[in-house]
């Protein structure tokens, strides 16, 4: 099997126009901190129906900023999911603030509501749930939840840009919202992130914190401690012009879903992605599960055999509790998430893009029925 056979896990979605902007700015004098971030944060901020946005160089980034401006840090407990990307609990350390996990719910792979609200201690400051795949179920039950308890809330929105539950958007939820731009994102810029609030002060002080601290014009004044996660006018370049394609990217994002949701559907021994609102969600990912009954390491075989097929495919996610350096910090362990570890280690990204074909998912699913066919 040639390269050019070979089906990658993603592919961003950059046209001409994209890169027409980047050129632009190179054609600048401005490569930081101009008209193009400030475009881009007045997108992203209209989009999620916020007064602000921030830019910054990645969702790790705009998650401990807020982190800081909400003014979260040692001993305080702030909870969060076990099913998720390992900067969810980082962000956390980075202040010293204590990731306390609460088990998902098997049907959309957030948090279980009820898990959360087991969870809260008089030692509870905040909660900071994910969107998983860009399901948005439960958000508005984590706001109602955060704000019967007196706690912050963070919305960790960075894999749902464009997605809406109950008329409400992502990045609405909470005291403010972060999103990402990786290149397997609804919308790339590289790399980078946004964080959206309706707090002045929070949204002041994320700006300074990005910027080393300052707080004015003046050339190398601080007024506190601060970090260079500053968005490059190149990075906004590209974000601005994507995020005004985002419609169209979200409607190629659903065709490609809707794709595997019908020529998977029949196949038993797999769940297909659980969405609050399929026609409003924002698709980052298509991962599939495959049946309890199946092991783990079945699960292992099945990611081998489509490889070795040239299809490209991985875990989502690795439990966090499981992580060693996570583990030897807050003494977690095996089995004490069991839904989280028994999801987990049965699911499966497939590929998934924008131009996501019809033969590449028939070529997909036969991979999936051969492996199937011989499974004991």
């Amino acid at each position: 099997m040639s390269l050019n056979d070979a089906i990658p896990l993603s592919r961003p979605d950059i046209i001409d126009s994209d890169r027409a902007a980047v050129m632009q700015v190179l054609g600048t004098d401005r490569l930081s901190i101009g008209r193009w971030t400030e475009a881009f944060e007045r997108a992203i901020a209209a989009r999620a129906g916020r007064k602000h946005g921030v830019a910054v160089n990645s969702g790790t980034s705009g998650l401990h900023l807020l982190v800081r401006a909400l003014g979260l840090g040692e001993g305080d407990e702030v909870i969060t999911t076990p099913f998720s990307f390992v900067a969810t609990t980082n962000c956390l350390l980075f202040e010293r603030a204590k990731p306390v996990f609460a088990d998902i719910d098997a049907d959309t792979y957030n948090v279980d509501p009820a898990a959360l609200k087991a969870a809260i201690t008089p030692r509870t400051k905040a909660i900071l749930p994910v969107e998983v795949f860009g399901n948005m179920a439960h958000f508005d039950a984590y706001e109602r939840i955060a704000r019967s308890h007196g706690l912050k809330m963070i919305e960790d929105c960075c894999e749902a840009l464009g997605g809406r539950l109950g008329g409400r958007s992502a990045g609405q939820f909470g005291d403010g919202g972060v999103f990402a731009y990786y290149p397997n994102k609804q919308i790339t810029t590289g790399e980078g992130g946004m964080i959206v609030t309706d707090n002045d002060d929070v949204a002041d002080l994320c700006r300074s914190m990005r910027n080393q601290g300052r707080d004015t014009k003046e050339w190398l004044q601080h007024a506190r401690l601060g970090y260079n996660y500053r968005m490059s006018e190149i990075t906004a370049a590209l974000g601005a012009m994507q995020a005004a394609r985002l419609d169209e990217i979200l409607a190629k994002r659903r065709r490609s879903a809707e794709l595997y949701q019908r020529l998977l559907a029949e196949i038993e021994e797999i769940h297909l992605p659980p969405m609050a609102e399929p026609n409003q969600a924002s698709w980052f990912v298509f991962v599939i599960r495959l049946a309890d009954r199946f092991s783990p390491a079945q699960r292992d075989e099945l990611m081998q055999h489509l490889r070795g097929r040239g299809i490209s495919c991985n875990p989502y996610f690795v439990p966090i509790h499981l992580q060693p350096y996570i583990q030897a910090a807050l003494g977690t362990r095996v089995g004490q998430f069991p839904v989280t570890e028994r999801v987990a280690a049965r699911t499966i990204a497939l590929p998934f893009f924008n131009a996501l074909t019809e033969p590449q998912v028939l070529r997909i699913k036969a991979a999936i029925q051969e492996w199937l066919s011989h499974a004991e």
